[in-house]
């Protein structure tokens, strides 16, 4: 089969790779779609340890072509997921207590094992949430991880119905947690970027404030909206000042949600934070559970990423147009064409 593997240069290498025997309660994928993420770019440069051979991706759709002893939660035919949360030990204080991400013997599918950018892929059956029907694969692709990712984020924040949420950068998660905060919890929107052209989007997307933060004063505008600050804010950028702002932005009582991983520390005003009771909590990926939601949800309509379908072989060109900023919603990998 083919297979999206990293090499010690830190390219992607399209290499003939052998699909091994299924063991007890795995099943083999044939794969539809796998989206693009940042992280599989954070994996293929390196910067969380040294991935060479690993098979990327982790937004992978694909339909059930065998099931190994074992197996009841899926059969052959079904649609299923490789999310980053590919496993977790099953018995852990986390595990049990739905927080299941949070497991310390946890597999990330195109981390600590084979992921789904490749034509087959094995799953862990019981891991693998089932896509519903009627849901667009290669849309649900980009809901296995982004989706997902961001869906959890705004139910992290606590934000109710009416209520302010800043969302720091729209991307590829930004818009997608623009649209779970807007139609699926009824908050009000605050949209801020550097690109206007997200921005743009943003509004067609349903933004109530859109913020420029490199031509407008953020914290001004937020306050003038607003009031006290936004009830919440959620921050998907990669850049330190992002979550610094979010933190000067937000009202007493209020939380700030970091899912975006840049590389530099960000600076707490610490008697802000305990003076005004202000929470600042990580936010990674989602349960199971969560992303059965969030297929949910769009399969009701209330969320629709934005995809535009690639073939494997532009994987490096993809990645270099990531590093540049220039996508607009998510780089899906199409193993139709």
């Amino acid at each position: 089969m083919k297979a999206a593997v990293v090499n010690k240069e830190h390219i992607v290498d399209i290499v003939d790779k052998n699909i091994r025997e299924l063991k007890y309660g795995e099943a083999l994928l044939k794969m539809e779609y796998c989206g693009v993420c940042h992280t599989d770019l954070h994996v293929k440069n390196g910067h969380y340890g040294d991935k060479t051979g690993v098979t990327l991706g982790h937004e992978g759709i694909g339909v059930v072509t065998q099931v190994g002893e074992g197996v009841s939660s899926l059969k052959v035919g079904d649609r299923a997921s490789v999310a980053w949360f590919f496993e977790g030990c099953g018995h852990c204080e986390y595990c049990i207590t739905g927080r299941e991400t949070f497991c310390r013997e946890v597999k990330n599918a195109g981390y600590t094992v084979d992921g789904g950018m490749a034509e087959e892929c094995i799953v862990v059956a019981d891991y693998a949430v089932k896509v519903p029907e009627g849901l667009d694969p290669a849309a649900a692709s980009s809901i296995t991880c982004a989706g997902v990712t961001t869906y959890k984020a705004i139910k992290v924040s606590n934000v109710q119905a009416g209520q302010w949420v800043a969302i720091y950068g729209m991307g590829g998660l930004g818009n997608l947690a623009l649209q779970y905060a807007k139609n699926v919890f009824n908050a009000k929107v605050i949209a801020i970027d550097v690109n206007d052209a997200q921005l743009d989007f943003a509004k067609e997307l349903g933004a109530d404030v859109v913020i420029n933060p490199s031509t407008q004063d953020t914290q001004q505008l937020i306050m003038q909206h607003t009031k006290n600050g936004a009830h919440a804010a959620v921050v998907t950028a990669v850049a330190k000042a992002a979550f610094n702002s979010a933190v000067d932005c937000v009202r007493a009582g209020a939380r700030v949600v970091a899912v975006g991983l840049p590389p530099e520390a960000m600076s707490l005003n610490i008697p802000r934070l305990v003076l005004d009771g202000i929470e600042v909590v990580g936010s990674l990926v989602g349960t199971r559970k969560d992303l059965q939601e969030a297929f949910q949800f769009a399969l009701e309509g209330k969320v629709v990423p934005t995809v535009k379908k690639r073939s494997l072989k532009e994987i490096n060109s993809i990645f270099s147009e990531m590093e540049q900023g220039k996508i607009k919603g998510r780089m899906v990998i199409d193993f139709n064409a």
